[in-house]
């Protein structure tokens, strides 16, 4: 863990991060990505700006603790390439693996009280999601049983525009020597 010395209180290391401002994202239908994301998910739509030049789009979503997930539009965008620009499978059906610089997944925080009910609610918006997991440190990453080591329960889905997108739940507060793993480099990846 780094030092947090010199930082505000609330705020993490030198830099006094704050967590993420937003996120940003791009979608090939802003108008079904605003019904999605405000009439499934629930997020406030809370700043429209349409780009000068006829750039596109740039809508923000409060999605919960003080941070947005935020979208352009941009009419000229290429088509997402799944399994390159973005997982091409939910982790039930097939390979997480996505490029390098790409982005993977979107996790929201929920209530382990209200996964449940969370998952339930996107079913009944007609939106295909994962069995609850159970995340620990076993081999396989994934356990049957709820039990001292997960650390964390998620449900994974797709919005209209193929993110992979997930709800997770924190079960338990990180302890010592869970971060102790040595980082693979570039040479690792490449079987250098």
């Amino acid at each position: 863990m780094g030092s947090d010395q010199g930082a505000t209180p609330g705020r993490q290391g030198p830099l006094g991060l704050g967590g993420v401002n937003h996120l940003a994202l791009v979608s090939s239908d802003m108008a079904r990505t605003v019904d999605f994301y405000t009439g499934v998910l629930g997020m406030d739509l809370v700043k429209t700006i349409d780009l000068p030049f006829g750039l596109g789009q740039h809508f923000f979503f409060d999605c919960g603790g003080g941070d947005c997930l935020a979208f352009f539009w941009f009419p000229d965008a290429p088509d997402g390439v799944p399994g390159i620009s973005g997982p091409g499978a939910r982790p039930d059906q097939g390979s997480l693996t996505s490029a390098v610089a790409s982005m993977n997944h979107v996790a929201f925080d929920v209530a382990p009280e209200r996964l449940e009910e969370c998952r339930d609610r996107l079913i009944a918006a007609g939106v295909e999601c994962t069995e609850i997991a159970n995340h620990d440190d076993s081999e396989l990453g994934i356990s049957e049983e709820l039990h001292s080591g997960v650390f964390v329960r998620s449900v994974y889905f797709f919005d209209p525009d193929g993110i992979l997108l997930e709800l997770a739940a924190w079960t338990r507060p990180f302890g010592r020597g869970e971060a102790d793993a040595m980082p693979k480099t570039a040479a690792d990846r490449l079987g250098s």
